[in-house]
């Protein structure tokens, strides 16, 4: 976990684990089988330019704007809101009529945004910028995974074969970015030892880690354990940052997320993908 002086520069962060990332997909390509499936993927500059590269620009500012929402809100409301992200994925298929919209769907839409309310006015330091912030961030991140089913449904990439092509454009695109933002002030805290080489390198190897296992978990179950495994996630982030960071949490909050939890386990279990 980074202290506060480090979440000072979310893009700098972004960069250096998209960074990390694209060499480790690439080390893995060359000594392990993890990363076969890109043989199978025949990458032409108009698939490039018509997938991967928006798809990328997508995955960069949810990243950079969900790291960015660190500096307003507190780590248990932040992960209240992510819960938010099948939502939005719905709702944004039904937009782009890849999915038909039910009653019963809606029905569940409606009881996990509800939820989704009420953690909002049970929170004590609600932040109005802040909650704008990681509200564009899921809308981005879902925006992205809503594109990986229309444009590379037939490519059947796994998590990992996707890092491989997304994570140099990621880094490309914030490293143009990064002088327009924060400039040189997270080298120079580097410089001066403010940012520790340990905790980048662990919190970048951990991502990266979670990428990878994130594989297994779906080759050995499926996809739908996958996103329950993230629900209980974020549970336990929630209640860690109640009992060893002093985050605080409403009874209200409690309510509403307990309604969100339900409708999102109601979700996944109806079929919802």
């Amino acid at each position: 976990m980074y202290n506060t002086l480090d979440f000072r520069y979310p893009v700098f962060l972004v960069t250096w684990h998209l960074s990390f990332a694209a060499i480790g997909t690439r080390v893995l390509q060359r000594t392990t089988h993890l990363l076969d499936g890109t043989k199978d993927v025949h990458m032409s500059k108009s698939m490039f330019m018509r997938s991967i590269l928006p798809i990328g620009v997508l995955f960069s500012g949810s990243l950079i704007l969900s790291n960015t929402a660190y500096l307003y809100l507190s780590i248990s409301y932040i992960q209240m809101l992510k819960a938010f992200t099948p939502v939005a994925i719905l709702l944004i298929s039904w937009l782009s009529r890849i999915q038909e919209p039910s009653r019963k769907l809606v029905m569940i839409v409606c009881m996990i945004s509800t939820g989704v309310a009420l953690t909002s006015h049970g929170e004590l330091h609600f932040h109005l910028t802040g909650f704008l912030i990681q509200a564009a961030a899921v809308g981005f991140e879902a925006s992205r995974l809503v594109m990986i089913q229309i444009l590379l449904h037939g490519l059947k990439m796994d998590p990992l074969v996707s890092l491989h092509y997304y994570a140099p454009v990621c880094a490309a695109i914030n490293l143009l970015v990064l002088p327009f933002t924060e400039g040189l002030e997270p080298f120079y805290a580097i410089g001066a030892g403010k940012i520790g080489w340990g905790v980048l390198l662990s919190n970048a190897a951990v991502a990266f880690l979670l990428n990878v296992a994130a594989v297994f978990l779906v080759g050995a179950g499926s996809g739908l354990v996958l996103t329950l495994a993230g629900v209980f996630k974020d549970i336990l982030l929630i209640t860690g940052s109640v009992l060893f960071f002093g985050g605080s949490i409403t009874p209200m909050q409690i309510f509403g997320y307990s309604v969100a939890l339900c409708g999102l386990v109601l979700f996944k279990t109806s079929g919802g993908k």
